[in-house]
């Protein structure tokens, strides 16, 4: 295939040396004539390993070679990726000037196509900088219709400096987010013979890909940081400590854990963070990410209530209310806190969860049940049936596949809340959800929203 990389930063020139190396013809843009002229050259203008040799292959073998001519890259090319950088501005905004102007250059250079082009952006940028910035650029300055005239890509990159060439041939996964699939299965050739898990979605689930993926690495680095403060004041060794963490494969670097839903309860976790965190205290260390756990735990519960308040109905029935599916233990449980906070606020609630109608009569939890809440336990009842013919608005407090079938029985002006996330999957008619979490929906008409 023949492509244009806009941008011979370091994104786009490993990019250029790698697709060279797999046969394609490469066209490098560039501004700057130092970095044109020494590609030309058969010189690397970045600093990383290998690249240099996949440069100067490239361009003795006619596969690369740059220009400062956005009009001829374009239109001497099937497929345009944008490189360009996307730097914060002081108050962490990205700043997408660079973006712009080559969606400008390369919507200029598209008047004058007649022949289908894919423009695809490999720069990060936040969900929606697609359709707000790139798109109407691109059309306003070619007088022509993205997904009918030309097509538009995001292409997120996952490479790290120092490892980039092997990271590019070495993927975690492939991400193309489209506007159609004609588009992404152009752009799929490049990466024919990329042994890697190739992901197709939309553009801004692809742009929240790599954030989501960068943040991720952040916050692990953070995390085994604070750890490792901790440890040294408590003088035992931190890299001990977090080899003996890694090696469960299971639940610690797993995605278990991992999936959007309501916040943690029980009898450990919140115990043992508020714990940490008072031992962090004693020894004047300021942890900024484990001190915040527990806050941030709180702020979603009170998110989640006031999604339900805002609906404004009164009536409302829950489906399950134990911390987690499968156990009738309700300490810190974060749906009995909303009940409580609904029951103060004068809501009319009906509660089911089979675990803990079983727990009220039976087991650790009866005299919990019974005596420090008792307000609550005088809220059970013993059906599914019992909740929905009390409830307005329905609740899935966890994901219990006893609530699987729930969407089917609930009436015309019936509201759905899921919490769990989960709750619903395999239901028939809930197929089209999307990971949206916590997800709302009138019975009958099956279109999801995001709370």
């Amino acid at each position: 295939m023949k492509v244009s990389i806009f941008g011979l930063g370091y994104v786009g020139t490993v990019s250029a040396g790698c697709l060279a190396r797999e046969g394609h013809e490469v066209m490098g843009v560039d501004p700057v004539k130092v970095k044109v002229d020494m590609i030309n050259n058969g010189q690397t203008p970045v600093i990383e390993k290998d690249i240099g040799r996949l440069i100067s292959d490239g361009v003795n073998n006619r596969l690369i070679v740059a220009t400062q001519d956005a009009e001829l890259a374009v239109q001497q090319t099937d497929l345009s990726l944008i490189c360009v950088g996307t730097p914060s501005m002081a108050n962490g905004s990205l700043d997408l000037s660079y973006i712009e102007s080559v969606c400008r250059q390369i919507g200029m250079a598209l008047k004058n196509k007649e022949e289908y082009h894919v423009v695809t952006v490999r720069s990060t940028m936040l969900p929606g900088s697609m359709r707000k910035v790139v798109i109407p650029v691109l059309e306003e300055f070619s007088g022509k219709k993205a997904e009918t005239d030309f097509a538009v890509c995001v292409n997120p990159e996952f490479l790290r400096e120092g490892s980039a060439v092997h990271d590019y041939f070495n993927p975690p996964k492939t991400v193309i987010g489209e506007m159609d699939s004609t588009s992404g299965e152009q752009l799929m050739l490049l990466y024919e013979n990329i042994a890697a898990p190739m992901v197709r979605v939309d553009l801004e689930t692809a742009e929240m890909i790599k954030y989501t993926d960068n943040v991720w690495h952040a916050l692990k680095i953070v995390f085994a940081n604070e750890v490792g403060s901790i440890c040294q004041s408590l003088n035992l060794d931190p890299h001990e400590v977090m080899e003996k963490f890694c090696m469960d494969t299971k639940l610690n670097i797993s995605s278990a854990y991992l999936k959007p839903g309501f916040a943690f309860g029980g009898s450990c976790l919140p115990k043992d963070v508020r714990a940490l965190c008072y031992k962090a205290r004693s020894l004047d260390l300021d942890l900024p990410v484990i001190s915040n756990i527990i806050a941030s735990n709180k702020a979603l519960v009170d998110r989640k209530l006031n999604d339900i308040l805002a609906l404004g109905q009164k009536r409302v029935g829950i489906l399950g209310f134990s911390f987690k599916t499968g156990t009738d233990d309700l300490r810190e449980s974060p749906v009995v806190e909303i009940i409580e906070r609904l029951i103060g606020k004068g809501f009319s609630i009906k509660l089911y969860d089979k675990n803990v109608n079983i727990a009220s009569l039976m087991g650790a939890n009866r005299d919990y049940i019974l005596n420090k809440i008792p307000h609550i336990s005088r809220l059970m009842v013993t059906t599914i049936s019992g909740v929905l013919d009390h409830a307005q608005v329905v609740v899935l407090g966890n994901n219990d596949p006893d609530f699987s079938q729930v969407p089917e029985m609930l009436s015309i002006d019936q509201v759905l809340i899921d919490l769990s996330g989960a709750a619903v999957a395999g239901s028939p008619d809930w197929g089209n959800v999307k990971h949206h979490v916590p997800m709302l929906s009138h019975a009958q008409d099956v279109q999801l929203q995001s709370l």
